[in-house]
């Protein structure tokens, strides 16, 4: 990555970062629910079998709340979470059955499942939910600046779907040829499909 390029996404994490530290409490919970809300009458997680999911950070849209309560309800064959691999230094999707149980302090101290989970096969996934810093309405996300999400989804075929508050959702962003563009990006007041052929300029 160039200086300036850096510098960039570094300037746009701290303003995005400012807007998140400038919610409360309260909208932070209602906009997650409302996402929820919006997340489960999309077609795309209507038809999903498999779905990848994320424990949040500070700042990022929680809908593992509401999906532990009704995780019996969705008809889901198949939720996995990212777990970190100390060998490798990558992320890999692994099963959960059980919201919370299953889950454990790792690695940032994210949530994510616990040993006795089983790899998922990630062609078994049709959809998976991504967090991140910032997000455009073409697709475009920034994440925290490790790349562990880029390579996470790098290999994913399924529809990938931005989980974001409206203040994360920029016009334009700095952007790499490595970064993984999104399908589909949703706000607590906003769906946007990404057409397969938009303009990433």
């Amino acid at each position: 990555m160039s200086g300036s390029m850096a510098e960039q996404k570094a300037a746009v994490r701290r303003e995005l970062r400012a807007r998140l530290r400038e919610l409360s409490p309260q909208a932070l919970a209602e906009g997650s629910a409302r996402i929820w809300e919006a997340l489960t009458r999309l077609p795309v997680w209507q038809r999903a079998r498999g779905v990848l999911c994320f424990h949040p950070l500070a700042g990022e849209p929680d809908v593992v709340q509401a999906l532990a309560v009704s995780a019996d309800e969705t008809g889901k064959r198949l939720l996995a979470f990212p777990r970190y691999l100390s060998e490798q230094g990558v992320y890999a999707p692994f099963h959960v059955r059980r919201i919370p149980q299953d889950l454990v302090r790792g690695r940032y101290g994210l949530m994510e499942p616990g040993p006795d989970c089983a790899k998922a096969d990630a062609n078994q996934l049709d959809l998976a939910l991504v967090p991140g810093i910032g997000f455009t309405f073409s697709g475009e996300r920034l994440g925290r600046g490790e790349g562990f999400y880029d390579r996470l989804l790098a290999g994913f075929a399924g529809f990938k779907c931005g989980l974001a508050f409206d203040c994360q959702v920029l016009d334009v962003l700095p952007v790499e040829p490595h970064d993984i563009r999104l399908n589909g990006i949703l706000t607590p007041t906003r769906w946007h499909p990404v057409m397969p052929n938009a303009d990433r300029s």
